[in-house]
């Protein structure tokens, strides 16, 4: 042990440090105990089910119940019908004496009849030799990998992310980490090592279950392409999740001991959200698709298709017609595990761009410029390659299919992403809004040195200020803001203006809008939003530039006022005021007035906007240019 201890320690001295402190005997005496535990009781709770002497002939696996049941169906429909009957020849217009007397013999011998079918399959025991034990256990067997199979999901990742955030945040607190920050490893290698040792005993609680997982599994008659992509979609969601952690740990500093706690419970939440609400369909045939890939239940739903009850719903047919622009990714497990492994891998990267960053300097942005506009890209693209589905719909008053003839329609598909669309947009900017606006000091440092820090670089593009606004990391990003409201825009514009089905139907909201307000009216709406997104990051800028310790708190309540405050009021006042009042146009959803505002008062609210807009910049730099020129002046006395 001493020596592979050592090879560890060559190979990564973090990892080495972790698990000394955690690989004692105890805590594997333990670990191991409860793993064993845990593997039995759930071995004895299928095992308690076994068919006994009182197991009757109705219940599923009994042989000869089949037959009954099949009888006692006939039954049932000829008692239907001699009821009918019966009803028949004792009304005044039928009756008949003699056929009623006949009737109510039959039916009576048919109630007994069926009586005696019910003793028989809801009383009587199934006899022994007609019990399929072979379905019984492999069905049970399939329950008991079923049953490991959420339980190492939610151990993992519940455990793991809280293990790794507590590590963090008491190094932070105990001034080890500084320490850590200093040593000649790399970040790479530090948090790869956390990530490996911190959660040792967890690994091996799951460990010590996986022979007995792969056992269950093959006695289930599962094929073991399925299993072992079943643990590849484990280890990427925990890979994900546990980076996520270590950024989580990072960027919120200021929540002291409630991180752990806090981190794990957001990870239980949403694991429990998406396992519970399997049954309801596959939630996988809309633009928020790749959000919903981050849980490993949908991937694990689709490998195993019992994993939830579902009868009424055949959920497993949904994941097989799941497409990404069209790309039909659930024809098959590789595409549809390939993909879940893409969103893994690729939302990992990322998170690990940012850990780079921050590991080493905590008081630096988690993302910069340049990166927040691939973030932004990558995040349309996702929304509109989800939302890019054959999904089937059935419109009884479409002109462009008859009432029993369902058709595809992405104009429909879109429609109904809309609100993904707004949802997950908003909170992207939001959040870019105060990860990439720098408080004064950062702003006051820029504009004291930033000619200094180009004079060395040769050519205008390295001296140019526009440059600097646009990838600069120090520079104010409301520049970086017009960009990002740009690509998000930009899709939604060339949709509205090139899609030829929105004059079809009036019974959607963007359809009557358009009939009634026109394309070019909708545009100015997106316009508005746009502008009114500008002003709402230029006044955050703004708070984050007072001496206040708490800007950041101003910053987000007077944003947050600016952009949501009026649709909330004229909400409240919607019986007072118009619903289609031209006030609409200055809210977070100006689409509301366009449809009766005439073209001149959008342009002078746009105008108005635009105005402010510049006004809010104009005094910001002077603002900015001033607080460089005094700092500069306080050096030189």
């Amino acid at each position: 042990m001493v020596q592979v201890f050592e090879r560890i320690g060559e190979w990564n001295p973090q990892f080495a440090r972790e698990i000394k402190g955690r690989l004692k005997l105890f805590p594997i005496l333990v670990t191991s105990v409860i793993s064993l535990i845990v593997q039995f009781v759930i071995y004895l709770a299928q095992l308690g089910q076994i068919p006994g002497k009182e197991y009757r002939m109705n219940e599923q696996y009994c042989g000869i119940g089949t037959s009954y049941q099949e009888q006692l169906s006939d039954i049932s429909q000829v008692l239907t019908k001699l009821q009918n009957s019966f009803f028949r020849y004792s009304s005044k217009e039928f009756f008949d004496a003699e056929k009623l007397e006949q009737v109510k013999i039959q039916l009576e011998q048919a109630k007994n009849r069926r009586i005696s079918l019910e003793n028989v399959l809801y009383k009587q025991p199934c006899p022994r030799g007609q019990i399929d034990m072979t379905q019984w256990w492999r069905d049970h067997w399939e329950y008991i990998f079923q049953s490991l199979s959420v339980i190492f999901i939610i151990t993992l990742l519940v455990a793991g992310t809280y293990l790794l955030i507590n590590n963090l945040a008491q190094e932070e607190r105990r001034g080890t980490l500084n320490f850590i920050r200093l040593s000649p490893q790399s970040e790479v290698s530090i948090l790869t090592g956390k990530m490996l040792g911190v959660p040792i005993l967890v690994y091996l609680f799951v460990a010590f279950a996986i022979p007995f997982h792969i056992f269950s599994g093959k006695a289930a008659g599962i094929a073991y392409s399925h299993i072992f992509s079943y643990y590849a979609v484990l280890l990427g969601s925990c890979i994900f999740f546990f980076s996520a952690a270590f950024l989580f740990s990072l960027t919120t500093r200021f929540l002291s001991g409630f991180q752990p706690w806090l981190g794990a419970g957001a990870v239980l939440m949403f694991l429990t959200f998406t396992f519970t609400t399997l049954s309801y369909g596959s939630h996988l045939q809309n633009g928020a698709a790749w959000f919903r890939m981050f849980s490993p239940f949908d991937a694990t739903s689709y490998l195993f298709p019992n994993l939830v009850n579902d009868y009424n719903s055949n959920r497993w047919a949904r994941y097989k017609d799941i497409q990404f622009f069209y790309i039909p990714i659930g024809a098959n497990t590789a595409s549809f595990i390939g993909m879940h492994l893409a969103n893994y891998g690729l939302w990992t990267y990322g998170i690990w761009q940012g850990l780079l960053r921050r590991f080493r300097n905590p008081n630096i942005p988690v993302i910069g410029k340049q990166q927040s506009y691939f973030l932004v890209a990558f995040v349309q693209i996702l929304l509109w390659g989800f939302t890019f589905q054959n999904a089937k719909n059935f419109y009884p008053n479409s002109p462009l299919g008859k009432p029993e003839e369902p058709y595809y329609d992405i104009n429909t598909q879109i429609l109904h992403n809309l609100p993904i669309f707004a949802l997950f947009n908003f909170v992207l900017l939001f959040g870019l809004i105060f990860i990439l606006s720098h408080e004064r000091q950062t702003i006051q440092d820029w504009a004291r040195y930033r000619h200094t820090d180009s004079s060395n670089r040769g050519g205008w593009w390295h001296k140019s200020l526009f440059r600097d606004l646009i990838f600069g990391e120090k520079s104010p990003a409301l520049l970086a803001f017009a960009l990002h409201l740009s690509i998000m825009a930009i899709p939604i514009t060339i949709w509205v203006i090139r899609s030829e089905q929105l004059n079809v139907n009036k019974n959607y909201t963007i359809n009557w809008l358009i009939q009634d307000a026109g394309r070019f009216k909708v545009i100015l709406g997106i316009a508005l939003l746009a502008v009114l997104w500008a002003i709402g990051a230029t006044v955050a800028q703004r708070m984050l530039l007072l001496k206040t310790s708490k800007r950041y708190l101003w910053a987000l309540g007077t944003s947050s006022t600016l952009m949501f405050a009026p649709a909330l009021v004229l909400v409240i006042l919607n019986n007072t005021i118009s619903k289609n009042s031209p006030l609409w146009l200055f809210s977070i959803y100006p689409w509301a007035g366009l449809a009766e505002t005439s073209l001149p008062i959008i342009f002078m609210s746009l105008f108005t906007q635009v105005m402010v807009l510049g006004f809010l910049n104009i005094r910001l730099t002077k603002q900015i240019k001033l607080a460089g020129e005094s700092a500069t002046k306080a050096l030189k006395v």
